[in-house]
């Protein structure tokens, strides 16, 4: 069975190197995040996880949900139990706003306790997850009243939320939903239609679940422009926050599908529901991007946090293997075998996902103190640059991070060999979960167009040009010091690539649109190495500065720099590679007629 362990020691050196939590510590909402309680969330929440969710992980999984007759469902053995351990411990309640309950902490703290239950346990982390998506939308788009009437109880965990968007015949095509909302004579709305694959639409967890759900009013427009969303409660909620009657709105049926087994992936059936409009009719659009941005950033954070566990266990399992003699000579002669850690192509996957998870997880996060200045920095310019930074980083963290996610996870179960193939080694089920990821909240070809398609261009390509910036101005300091210069000049390079391929968009993509969606997910790529690149630099920055100092554990920050190295050397030269793909266009792409891709 698997095994795991919070990187608390990796998260702190992250937030206090690369993030810099504590020179933020004047802003407002920073100044709950002293070190002390920063430790105490780090430290018991990781044990909570450890403790109370790893333990249901592979069970849940077997078991999965159950529907039942009525329309309810029931969550695998545990989680309700787990759930009221969540609740009551508080641990959904860390960067949601003091005033309805929460404990106003920055999201990048709350994103350091959310990795770790969703490497814990990823079906259960999706239940408070999709709750936290709703919270968001309601909090900017949302009434004063709406907002008194339903947020406190979403935060505090007693009541549930959802995303439903998606319907049998549309997904990123959002213009051709059917579902729709006639107007009824006290405000409120009539909810018709079906969606599809609603990630927790019904369960036992919560006594309430407050649906957010897209639908088209009377005369509205056959697009997206035609959009509007309401708030729909699975129960009615009395004018005194009492619990009144059941909505028209049901499960009817739970989706049979790859992964994530333990969480209630739904159908869901709106038979006339009572609904709020939240925000302007029409203007829909708006609210669902607030809900998939910090959704994406989540999904994100689970293909870190997958691979993360995965390879957890794949170290443990070459560490106790014992296969075949090391190619330059038996390492341990007393015994029948070395350990699989002898063999270059084990060292080859396990090194990758050490550098990626490390530099993901520092990409994550350093994401998640964007989010955090975009709102509390003290002077416009800077909003404006964490804004910008955010938005051209979402895509990638989404895309790159979980596309990497799930080579980590499948090269994970490679280093098991046969075992890795076999339920009760647990990494089968990494790879299923993981591979969600890459699919839901938007494809990851859709990251991609998102990414070279409207974030490129906006504000005049304002936002690539402050990444370039950034990259630049980090590299120049660091080219200074010898003992960075190596990385920092193969960072460099990579960027140089970077804004090599963003200049041949502009020159080719006019003349042919194709030329960019054909190099969009190379492009992706090619900024995530940039990007991860860029936290390895400060993370290679800061351990030298460490070990001179006698701070810290020296074998941990010389793991720092073997690893950094190996990045430099292993992982950046495939940005070159990427901008020649890029540079290919798109001819060859999109020459053979569909017919010539059937079968003879």
């Amino acid at each position: 069975m698997p095994k795991y362990t919070p990187p608390v020691r990796d998260t702190r050196f992250v937030l206090d190197h690369v993030v810099g939590l504590q020179s933020h510590a004047n802003l407002a909402g920073f100044a709950n995040a002293t070190p002390d309680v920063v430790d105490a969330v780090l430290d018991e929440g990781g044990k909570f996880v450890a403790e109370v969710l790893f333990p249901l992980n592979h069970s849940g999984d077997q078991e999965g949900c159950t529907r039942h007759a009525d329309g309810t469902v029931t969550t695998p053995a545990g989680f309700k139990q787990a759930y009221d351990a969540f609740v009551e411990s508080g641990w959904g309640t860390l960067s949601a706003p003091e005033e309805f309950g929460g404990q106003g902490m920055p999201h990048v703290v709350s994103t350091a306790f959310q990795e770790y239950m969703i490497s814990s346990n990823m079906a259960f982390a999706m239940y408070p997850g999709l709750t936290h998506g709703a919270i968001a939308a309601l909090l900017v788009k949302g009434s004063d009243e709406q907002k008194a009437k339903y947020v406190p109880n979403m935060v505090s965990g007693k009541w549930g939320g959802t995303m439903n968007l998606t319907e049998p015949q549309c997904g990123t095509d959002l213009g051709l939903i059917r579902t729709r909302a006639e107007p009824n004579a006290d405000g409120s709305w009539s909810i018709t239609g079906t969606k599809i694959f609603i990630s927790s639409g019904e369960h036992d967890l919560t006594e309430n679940i407050i649906h957010l759900v897209l639908a088209k009013t009377p005369g509205a427009p056959e697009s997206s422009k035609g959009i509007s969303l309401f708030v729909v409660p699975k129960v009615l909620v009395n004018d005194d926050g009492s619990l009144g009657v059941r909505n028209a709105v049901s499960c009817g049926s739970i989706e049979h599908k790859m992964g994530i087994h333990a969480n209630s992936t739904c159908v869901m059936n709106y038979d006339g529901a009572t609904g709020w409009l939240v925000g302007e009719e029409m203007k829909g659009l708006a609210a669902m991007f607030i809900m998939m941005n910090a959704a994406r950033l989540g999904v994100g954070l689970q293909g870190l946090a997958v691979a993360e566990v995965a390879y957890q266990n794949a170290v443990q399992y070459a560490q106790d293997r014992r296969q075949g003699r090391s190619m330059t000579g038996a390492k341990e002669p007393g015994e029948k075998a070395d350990t699989l850690f002898v063999h270059p192509d084990v060292r080859r996957m396990l090194m990758e996902a050490k550098a990626l998870t490390e530099g993901l997880r520092a990409l994550c996060l350093w994401g998640a103190l964007q989010a955090d200045l975009e709102h509390g920095a003290p002077t416009e310019e800077e909003r404006q640059l964490h804004g910008d930074l955010l938005g051209i980083l979402t895509p990638v963290i989404k895309g790159y991070g979980t596309d990497k996610g799930y080579d980590i996870a499948t090269n994970a179960q490679q280093v098991y060999g046969g075992h890795g193939y076999i339920a009760e080694w647990g990494m089968e089920q990494y790879v299923r979960d993981a591979r969600i990821a890459m699919i839901y909240e938007g494809t990851n070809g859709v990251q991609a167009m998102d990414l070279v398609g409207r974030k490129l261009a906006q504000n005049g390509g304002r936002a690539v040009q402050a990444l370039f910036k950034v990259v630049a101005d980090d590299v120049a300091a660091a080219k200074a010091d010898p003992a960075t210069a190596d990385f920092a000049a193969a960072l460099e390079k990579a960027n140089g690539e970077l804004q090599a391929a963003t200049m041949w968009f502009l020159a080719n993509g006019m003349k042919n649109p194709d030329n960019v969606g054909a190099g969009a997910h190379s492009y992706m790529h090619l900024m995530g190495i940039v990007a991860v690149g860029l936290m390895w630099l400060r993370m290679v920055s800061a351990a030298p500065r460490l070990k001179a100092a006698g701070e810290g554990d020296l074998a941990f920050l010389d793991a720092k720099l073997v690893t950094a190295r190996y990045f430099a050397e292993r992982i950046m030269p495939e940005a070159g590679a990427l901008r020649r793909k890029i540079e290919a266009g798109a001819e060859a792409m999109m020459a053979l007629p569909p017919e010539m891709f059937e079968a003879a």
